[in-house]
């Protein structure tokens, strides 16, 4: 049934990249305008988060760019039937690469590398293609609960190149993969608690931020550089390479992956800022941070 269920999705995928680029792309903007104008799932919370992060917007363009990200997530869903196909020389096609000499520097470097990176533009697609021009990616990313559903949907990214961790108890996984010089992909944009998140800021509001990436680059010395795809005018796909941010040590521990931590959403901050029509905006990302109880 597995097997079926493959074959079947791949040649519907070959049929998909094959029609003209306005007609396969239209078919993204009808499954984001059915999400945001039809369904509406989530769509206050989209209007939501938009007001918390530009307060001074009016509601209009709000769900005006609201709209336009999940669009950006329906054109994502149409372009993850590339996933089967992808090699080097549809990787070419599909995308621009800015910065990318940071990448081959630190290949060359002894230092580990991760990657830190947000729900911008189509990562998925973008992490495959960097596997295709030969970047030794590792993705920490959530699993289905649907064993077939895992084996089919990352099998297909994996076939491209790319490994996968599951992002509970990571850390020896995220660690093994480091010393093998493969370079591991931190997404950081969500919300995340205690006992794994600390509290920090997110456009001025208070939010939690996981600190896994702030201790991998405190305890193995990792460079950790920023990266992240936005989906130009033209389709293609721009991937940009920014300089390392360095891990600064700060009064005590605790302070110094909070601080470190910050500086990792001050980044996702400025990218979400200049794009914002594809940005992720359906995720609760300002949820209320609670610290756990303390025994008695």
């Amino acid at each position: 049934m597995q097997r079926l269920a493959g074959w079947l999705l791949r040649q519907i995928s070959f049929v998909l990249i094959h029609l003209p680029k306005p007609l396969f792309y239209f078919f993204g903007d009808v499954l984001g305008v059915l999400w945001f104008d039809v369904l509406r799932i989530r769509r206050r919370v989209v209007t939501d988060n938009l007001k918390i992060a530009f307060p001074d917007m009016p509601l209009a363009r709000r769900k005006s760019l609201g709209r336009a990200s999940l669009r950006n997530m329906g054109r994502d869903l149409m372009e993850y039937c590339y996933l089967p196909f992808m090699n080097r020389q549809l990787a070419e096609r599909l995308f621009e690469l800015e910065g990318v000499e940071i990448l081959d520097k630190a290949l060359q470097s002894d230092r580990p590398v991760c990657l830190l990176t947000l729900h911008m533009g189509n990562g998925d697609l973008a992490s495959a293609g960097l596997s295709a021009f030969g970047y030794p990616m590792v993705l920490i990313s959530k699993e289905f609960k649907m064993k077939w559903v895992n084996q089919m949907w990352f099998g297909m990214r994996e076939r491209a190149g790319t490994e996968f961790i599951p992002p509970r108890n990571s850390t020896y996984a995220v660690l093994k993969s480091l010393k093998r010089k493969k370079f591991v992909i931190f997404v950081l944009d969500q919300f995340t608690g205690p006992p794994i998140g600390l509290r920090t800021h997110f456009f001025g509001k208070e939010t939690g931020t996981g600190y896994g990436l702030a201790t991998m680059a405190q305890r193995t010395g990792a460079q950790v550089i920023p990266i992240y795809t936005v989906r130009k005018k033209s389709g293609k796909h721009l991937i940009r390479v920014f300089p390392e941010i360095e891990f600064k040590e700060e009064s005590d521990k605790t302070e110094s992956l909070r601080a470190t931590t910050q500086r990792y959403n001050d980044f996702i901050e400025k990218v979400v800022s200049d794009h914002p029509e594809q940005w992720m905006w359906v995720h609760k990302r300002w949820k209320t941070f609670r610290e756990p109880k303390k025994a008695k």
